[in-house]
This record gives structure tokens, sequence and C-alpha cells, in this order.
């Protein structure tokens, strides 16, 4: 990814969206000729030349400083994780032949798994890096969603089955508004990993073949995805609202457990409870089968 080109989309995108009057600025009247700010009026807020601004838009300016970046972070009223978004994309990469091969998958450690056997009963969890990428999960969420194991090894990625899978537009209620939510979390993981092969690869891939990714991806919108609600309908159970969180593995920097919880007590529970009880492993003979009923 072009690290100055994409700088300069991501700011220009972000003071489309802003209007004059919300941003408390008064330059004059007169038809605009632009969406939302002009350059002049982001850099008065933010304490800077017009021309300065215009070559940071350019990329023109290789060298900003924090407290630059901090102003024009507070200018474009950009929330935290935008913030974030903006230091990456003006903080200088380096680059090395070491760049341009993808990095080794890392391998989930033991107690990473046996974490998610425990939540079998109770959570869908799945094991997740910046791009996405499945490399655990656990029966209840391969029941909830879909057999991630069970898939070619390339297509393990949740983001890949949400936006390209047929089933996945059956399974979530609301799909465009979380097709759009996995876009903005790739054009995140896109800025912190500008050279990651593999996740430019599937950028490209979804770009070709999601007639919406393009509209979403030109958005520059940025998300985290670190927790929600999301309302399924499911072939066996039916319908179910799940709270989803994102957490953080500090031994592993690049992974991340996604756990679904239901309210207690709530309906979308006792649906759970009956995914659970349908999945679970059938004893024959006195020994454990994975084989579930068919739906």
């Amino acid at each position: 990814m072009d690290q100055t080109g994409e700088l300069g989309d991501f700011l220009r995108s972000r003071r489309a969206r802003l209007r004059p009057e919300n941003a408390g600025v008064a330059f004059g009247g007169g038809a605009r000729r632009v969406p939302g700010l002009r350059r002049e009026e982001v850099a008065h807020l933010a304490g800077v030349s017009t021309d300065y601004y215009a070559r940071l838009e350019q990329g023109r300016h290789p060298h900003v400083s924090e407290t630059v970046l901090e102003a024009v972070a507070r200018a474009l009223r950009l929330d935290d994780t935008e913030r974030g978004y903006l230091f990456e994309l003006a903080r200088p990469k380096r680059s090395g032949p070491d760049r341009r091969r993808p990095a080794p998958v890392p391998r989930v450690r033991p107690a990473v798994h046996q974490m998610l056997d425990v939540l079998n009963d109770v959570s869908p969890a799945l094991v997740l890096n910046h791009r996405n990428d499945v490399l655990a999960v656990n029966r209840l969420a391969k029941a909830l969603i879909t057999d991630f194991d069970a898939l070619p090894y390339r297509e393990r990625n949740f983001a890949r089955f949400v936006l390209l899978h047929p089933a996945a537009q059956d399974l979530y209620q609301d799909w465009d508004q979380v097709a759009e939510a996995f876009v903005a979390s790739l054009r995140l993981a896109a800025g912190r990993h500008p050279d990651d092969r593999l996740l430019n690869e599937l950028v490209g891939e979804l770009s070709v073949k999601v007639p919406e990714f393009s509209n979403w991806w030109a958005g520059h919108g940025v998300d985290q995805c670190a927790h929600g609600t999301r309302r399924l309908r499911h072939p066996v159970v039916g319908e179910l609202t799940l709270s989803y969180e994102i957490l953080a593995l500090p031994a592993d920097p690049d992974l991340s457990i996604c756990l679904h919880t239901a309210e207690p007590g709530s309906a979308s529970a006792e649906t759970l409870r009956m995914l659970a009880s349908w999945s679970a492993p059938t004893r024959v003979r006195g020994h454990s089968s994975s084989e579930t009923p068919s739906g």
C-alpha cells in the first residue's frame, strides 16, 4: 500500500465529512466547491499554515511532528482509532528484503487452545490475527459461524468468509453493516502493515469479487471492531443477538480472541444453549465423536 497516497486520501476523506457550521469555522459565504472543510479551514483549526497542510495532504512533508499530528487530529475530530491510524500513516516505515516476505503464521499456544475448549459450551470463540485469519476456533463457533478448519487453508479468514461466502449473508441479519465493519478493520490493518503481501492480496481479491467493497474502501473508514452486537439468523436454532469482544493476548502481540456472548436470561442465551447442545459431540460405544446431527 502506498503510505503517502493513503495519508492524503485519508485526510481528504476526513475533512470531507465535516461541515463548517459543525466545526466552528466561517470563511465567508458563497458556493463551496468541495464537500466538507477546505484545506485552509483545517489548517486554521490546526494552527498551521495552509501551505504546510497542503503539503501534508500531498505527501510532500515526510517528517511531521507529533504536535502537528495531534492538532490535525483534533481539527478533523478523529476518534481514537482514526487518530492512531493517522499516526501510523504519517510514521515513516522501514523497508528491507524481509518485509517483502509474509511473516510466518504465529502458533497458537496450547493454553489458548485449552481456553477455547473451556468455552465450548458457553461462548463461540476464535483466535484471529491482524488480517482476520482464523488460527483456532472452538466447537461452538464452528456451529454458529462456519467450520473454518474444514475450509481450504487460504480461505480461513473471518473477513473473507463474511464478504464472500453466501452463507454469511443469510447468517448476519445486518450483513451490510457487518461487512463494512470488516472492510474498515482491513483498512486499519493495511495502515499498520503496509507491506503485508497476504493482506494486500486479500484486499485485491475482495475488491474484485465484492461489488460493494470499492465504495466501502474508498470511504477510508477505519475500525478496530473491538466490541459490538450482531444479530444472527442461524439455520438450525433461529434468531439470536450476541455481543462480541476482541481480547488481546499480551504474550502473542499479533493475536486476539473474539468472544461471543448472550445477555444472561435472554431468549438469545437460551438459543445459544440450544446450539451448544446441538453441536455437542455424541457418545458412541463409550467413545467421543465430533460428528453432529445434520440440520
